[in-house]
């Protein structure tokens, strides 16, 4: 999940931008969809910066989520793609289902790299969902676009 409408008004490092109102309510409005979709996730994890943490911890509740399986991974702090696709192949293979929040380009590139359908951008509180057929995170090459979920097919 890409990390909500984050805020530009205040002068202060791109780790520490906040989320705007409308990032907050996207991002509420995804997560109430997704959680209808009864999907155990296994752990989740967000890249340190604000406005993607926020967003995760907003995704969390929604879904009843222990945050003792909420974890930030500077890896996720990502913008061409690199460190993310690195992080999800060294994931431990206990985990069937996991659930990450962070930036774009990262994640377009990503759900085109690994989905089956074609997505031009992915916007801010969107959500994707992959499946793949591996018992091994290293072995990801293709999986199928399963679930896709953008603020603007929810209003």
């Amino acid at each position: 999940m890409r990390h909500g409408k984050s805020s530009w008004d205040l002068s202060v490092a791109d780790l520490d931008r906040s989320l705007q109102e409308r990032g907050i309510s996207d991002a509420y409005a995804v997560a109430k969809e997704f959680n209808d979709l009864n999907i155990k996730i296994d752990a989740c994890f967000s890249s340190p910066a604000n406005r993607a943490l926020h967003t995760g911890i907003i995704t969390a509740r929604v879904l009843r989520f222990p945050l003792n399986n909420f974890h930030l991974t500077k890896e996720l702090y990502d913008f061409s793609g690199n460190s993310v696709i690195e992080f999800v192949k060294n994931l431990e293979n206990a985990l069937n289902t996991v659930l990450i929040f962070g930036h774009n380009h990262a994640f377009t590139e990503i759900v085109n790299l690994w989905g089956n359908q074609y997505i031009e951008n992915v916007p801010t509180a969107g959500l994707v969902q992959l499946n793949f057929d591996i018992d091994n995170w290293r072995a990801i090459v293709k999986g199928r676009t399963k679930t896709v979920l953008f603020p603007k097919q929810l209003k």
